[in-house]
């Protein structure tokens, strides 16, 4: 029995042929991955840029909010010491009616001629003190709540966008 031996021409096609199919399927495979690494590099450089820019709009949201609480402590510290002039003010034309007050009070004493005139005097002074002391500090005590009440509302309404803020951070986390 004779063994047949195949066609050199038949083999060297079928392994043309298998060479080509390896090398179609490597190919196809390097371009599959090289798809794939280009669609991984392509989504992570989204993400990034997703949260670059949401790092950077939180740095300016936060940035943006710290400039607000100086300025509302600055809004603060300008009432507050206008209001400490006016009270100063009001303090000082207090004390300088005072002391005109008495000044006229000494010159009407000096020229008293009895004694229960000099009392009369004197009483009606030391009453007209005290109503007027009771006057000023009522004013000064009012002038002074309404400064400390308007020198807390730029803090308070800062305090109040703080606990908003924190709120909305909690309630998205």
């Amino acid at each position: 029995m004779t063994t047949r031996k195949p066609a050199p021409k038949a083999a060297a096609a079928a392994a043309t042929d298998v060479t080509q199919t390896i090398e179609a399927t490597v190919a196809a495979a390097q371009e599959a991955a090289s798809k794939n690494v280009e669609q991984a590099v392509a989504y992570t450089k989204e993400q990034m840029d997703k949260v670059s820019k949401q790092v950077f709009s939180a740095y300016d949201e936060l940035a943006g909010f710290q400039k607000e609480n100086v300025d509302a402590v600055l809004a603060s510290s300008t009432v507050l010491a206008k209001g400490m002039e006016n009270l100063s003010k009001a303090v000082m034309a207090f004390s300088q009616a005072q002391i005109e007050q008495s000044m006229a009070a000494a010159k009407a004493m000096a020229g008293v001629k009895t004694l229960r005139e000099l009392v009369d005097l004197q009483t009606e002074f030391a009453r007209t003190s005290f109503d007027a002391m009771i006057a000023e500090a009522t004013k000064v005590s009012e002038m002074s709540v309404k400064v400390a009440n308007e020198a807390i509302e730029p803090i308070s309404a800062r305090v109040n966008a703080t606990v908003e803020k924190m709120g909305k951070f909690k309630a998205a986390a």
